[in-house]
């Protein structure tokens, strides 16, 4: 391993560390049926935690804290595949030790560690909601798509270069705000994983793991086409990462 591929895989695994740390600890801590208040706090603290922390790191990795997110950039030619799947790693180990860290100073998994789930008989009005995997998995792929679509379009295309942190801190907190009743938010699949690990709780793993990387997908797709009809230079491997 390079030199200069070692400081970014320490930065992504602290990014993700806070990220499930802060964003996952919030979850567990407001807890459920706390209404839009409650929903609006765990949304900031994923928000937040991604924008400062990309602002910090977004220089040196790129700040993507989400194997979705590095498979977006993958996908769209701006970064090679070695240094993708150390990426990849590094993400999901430092999803684990969140959680397990979070297990560790909350006394165990009572709370739930803020671990994704899809729900079951949510009070909508006058009626009640409950979202089959199947719509779990279109929520958590569309959630996906619209974080990797602005990473894509501020970050790696250049637009709105100094100000992508926020721009992608802002999405993440809106995406939890409409998803966050309904599947958890995740569309991430360290900050699904990792809770799940720590808790034992597998449940609808596959959803989890598979649809935010289906999103990634269709939104690297999409910003290459929309580039290339605007005649706009596709990202290389050779290019610089987001947020630098």
């Amino acid at each position: 391993m390079s030199d200069r591929i070692v400081p970014k895989l320490i930065v992504e695994f602290i990014g993700t560390f806070s990220l499930i740390f802060i964003g996952a600890g919030a979850a567990a801590v407001v807890g459920d049926g706390v209404g839009l208040p409650g929903i609006a706090a765990i949304a900031s603290a994923h928000g937040l935690t991604v924008t400062v922390f990309a602002f910090a790191y977004g220089p040196l990795s790129g700040g993507h804290f989400n194997p979705s997110v590095t498979i977006a950039v993958l996908a769209a030619g701006a970064m090679r595949a070695g240094e993708a799947a150390g990426y990849i790693a590094s993400q999901l180990i430092g999803g684990l030790v969140g959680a397990l860290l979070l297990r560790a100073v909350l006394g165990g998994t009572a709370t739930g560690l803020g671990t994704p789930m899809l729900a079951h008989d949510l009070a909508l009005g006058n009626t009640t909601l409950t979202v089959t995997p199947w719509a779990g998995f279109v929520i958590e792929a569309v959630l996906a798509f619209f974080l990797c679509t602005v990473v894509l379009s501020t970050a790696i295309a250049g637009r709105s270069r100094n100000f992508a942190p926020l721009a992608i801190g802002m999405t993440l907190t809106l995406n939890i705000i409409m998803g966050g009743p309904l599947t958890g938010a995740a569309f991430n699949p360290a900050r699904a994983l990792g809770p799940m690990v720590a808790t034992g709780n597998f449940s609808d793993a596959w959803l989890y793991l598979v649809a935010p990387i289906v999103g990634a997908i269709i939104a690297a797709i999409l910003h290459t086409g929309v580039t290339r009809l605007t005649h706009e230079p596709i990202a290389t491997a050779a290019a610089r990462t987001p947020a630098e």
